[in-house]
């Protein structure tokens, strides 16, 4: 083939390629033969149909396959004679001119990825915070799960209503003389205090008693769903039926057999476990970020905006979810923001994946067999359905192995690299140093703002680390040192 170079600007490559016509023919033939055997013409035996014929009437046929497959083995040459690593697919425009007997044109455009020289990632320090989980935590637990496996039962004792009782009511209520759906019910379980109802419906029924009349007067929210009620008064006719009170169940060995344990003690160990383990993993995922912000510092260079414009905008994309549904806009300070974290994670996979590669780290079948399995078990009931997708798509297979990829490279460096354990308490384990930091400095700004005429807050802005923030979060869910995105089409979590 023949190279001509359009452009070698930065990290920016472009070259013209020039297939000669006899190497195209030469691949037509020999994809030709391999199907030959099983072809049968008239007038001719099978697998004896001349080179000639079979190129007359198949030769168009396999034309599409030959121009891929060409184009690519002069792509891999042209990587490996200029010693580059392409960034992404590169752009491929064809001549339109070319036919059978011409030769191949084409230019080729991509980004490259920069030759980097790795720190010596012996010389770190780092800081790691460790927490142990002690009883306060697993007594914690214990409490929580009691109280969410609460009963009601009718009080024994004639008694007022009380913030925690649940009142079984009737109620018909009417707002300016007319009444409106959803509100009348009869036998409706209501938990005073559980905030369930409008405000002040529930604080108006604490103090009655069983066979109770009661008038309620409360008035709708502002930005009450139903419109037509929005901010107007409403009057109910409330007949309390009956109390109950909530009953915690006795935290003993009977609870720990309903939740399937043998004993009060194998539940509690379980908990500590799983609190220990979130520790764990809190702990590696703090000082994983001590790691990748040392190697962001240390190693500055250009990188391929098209893996920046690629990673922009899967990011922007997952913190446009808006919880209520729909999509949210970004405002311009967050887009920055998200610009900056998309070009700091190209840095990093290109990091990880040079000392990936240079430590040679591999992925065995059984990591990956574990990271299908973990992927199934997010869709319940659907396993089957999930095997079979990664099955039958080599290319959502190698996407799972880019997280395990990145792991095995920080586990590398974490051993290579000073660590230094520190005792912490469970909550400033779990302390969001990045927002504390981004809080701080917001306050710094801020310090000479105006105040107001009684001397109140300062006018800094908050919410701006809590955006920066969850940017980070949604940042370091993701693998960075990935080698090419794959659209997942998984089946819907159920």
């Amino acid at each position: 083939m023949q190279v001509t170079v359009i452009k070698e600007e930065g990290l920016k490559r472009e070259y013209e390629v020039v297939i000669p016509a006899n190497d195209i023919e030469s691949q037509i033939e020999t994809r030709l033969k391999q199907e030959s055997a099983n072809l049968a013409l008239p007038g001719f035996r099978k697998g004896k149909v001349p080179m000639t014929v079979l190129k007359a009437r198949y030769g168009r046929m396999v034309l599409g396959e030959v121009i891929e497959m060409a184009v690519n083995q002069s792509n891999q040459k042209l990587y490996k004679d200029k010693d580059v690593k392409p960034a992404v697919q590169p752009k491929i425009e064809m001549d339109q001119g070319f036919d059978l007997g011409k030769d191949l044109k084409y230019t080729m455009a991509f980004e490259i990825i920069p030759p980097i020289e790795v720190m010596d990632v012996s010389g770190m320090s780092l800081d790691k915070q460790v927490a142990e989980a002690g009883d306060d935590e697993v007594n914690k637990s214990l409490e929580r799960i009691a109280k969410q496996r609460k009963a009601t039962k009718p009080i024994e004792a004639k008694r007022a209503a009380k913030k925690g009782d649940v009142l079984l009511i009737d109620f018909d209520g009417e707002s300016g003389g007319e009444k409106h759906s959803g509100m009348s019910a009869e036998d409706y379980s209501l938990e005073l205090g559980s905030g369930s109802f409008i405000p002040g419906f529930e604080d108006q029924l604490v103090g009655a008693k069983a066979g109770d009349d009661v008038t309620v007067t409360v008035t709708f929210p502002e930005g009450y769903p139903m419109k037509e009620l929005a901010g107007k008064d409403a009057n109910f006719a409330v007949k309390v039926k009956e109390i109950q009170e909530t009953v915690v169940p006795e935290i003993d060995d009977a609870f720990a057999g309903t939740l399937g344990f043998d004993s009060l003690d194998a539940l509690k160990d379980a908990l500590k476990q799983q609190a220990q383990k979130e520790y764990d993993n809190l702990s590696r995922q703090k000082v994983k970020r001590q790691l990748l912000d040392i190697l962001d510092e240390k190693h500055k260079f250009e990188v391929p905006q098209t893996m920046v414009d690629m990673e922009f905008e899967q990011i922007s994309q997952q913190m446009k979810q808006n919880p209520m549904g729909g999509q949210k806009e970004l405002d311009k300070e967050e887009e920055e923001e998200l610009k900056v974290i998309a070009e700091r994670r190209v840095r990093l996979g290109i990091v990880l994946s040079e000392i990936g590669n240079k430590q040679e780290v591999e992925i065995t079948n059984e990591e990956l067999q574990g990271a299908v399995i973990a992927e199934a078990q997010k869709y319940q009931g659907q396993e089957a359905q999930v095997f079979e997708y990664f099955k039958n798509n080599p290319q959502a297979l190698e996407s799972l192995k880019a997280p395990i990829f990145e792991e095995k490279v920080v586990d590398y460096l974490l051993e290579q690299a000073n660590v230094k354990e520190t005792k912490v308490t469970p909550e400033e384990l779990a302390k969001d140093d990045e927002a504390e930091e981004q809080v701080k400095k917001s306050k710094k700004k801020a310090s000479g703002s105006a105040k107001g005429a009684m001397g109140g807050a300062s006018t800094e802005k908050k919410p701006a680390a809590k955006k920066k923030a969850a940017a980070k979060d949604a940042d370091e869910k993701k693998p960075l040192a990935k080698k090419a995105s794959a659209k997942k089409a998984a089946p819907k979590k159920s």
